[in-house]
């Protein structure tokens, strides 16, 4: 006796892994041992974050390195309503949606509350190009 014993005989060695999901394009989001998706800028409450709220967050739509944040998840509250012949119906069509709670700019030292306080910034603004350095003219003795 002593063999091993497999559920369908000749599959066990050809498992092929599953193809791997691409990584986000926010390097604050992460998944939880428990398979809840995070986000680690999230300051207070809530931190589960869906990938639609990621692309309403601010800070995504600012795109700079030199911003520094924490965020804030508000999720609507539900509202119960009651009918007088006793039908009642919840409302809760409102999405959550997310804001800085408080975020800063770390060469202006500004504070930004909303993504238009970047939008002018001279510092994100593209640098000139340096003039080309020009070469010393040569003296032509006339003869």
């Amino acid at each position: 006796m002593g063999g091993t014993i497999t559920p369908f005989p000749g599959t066990a060695k050809s498992h092929q892994p599953r193809p791997l999901i691409p990584e986000s394009h926010c390097e604050h989001r992460q998944v939880t041992t428990d398979g809840r998706v995070v986000c680690r800028k999230v300051g207070r409450g809530d931190t589960e974050v869906s990938v639609a709220l990621c692309t309403a967050c601010p800070a995504a739509l600012i795109q700079c390195s030199h911003l520094r944040f924490t965020l804030r998840k508000h999720a609507p509250t539900p509202i119960v309503v009651r009918y007088a012949g006793g039908r009642t119906e919840v409302w809760n069509d409102m999405p959550p949606s997310i804001h800085f709670e408080r975020a800063a700019c770390a060469l202006c030292r500004d504070a930004i509350h909303t993504p238009a306080d970047c939008a002018g910034c001279t510092l994100r603004a593209a640098v000139p190009a340096e003039p080309a350095v020009a070469e010393p003219r040569r003296k032509v003795a006339v003869g």
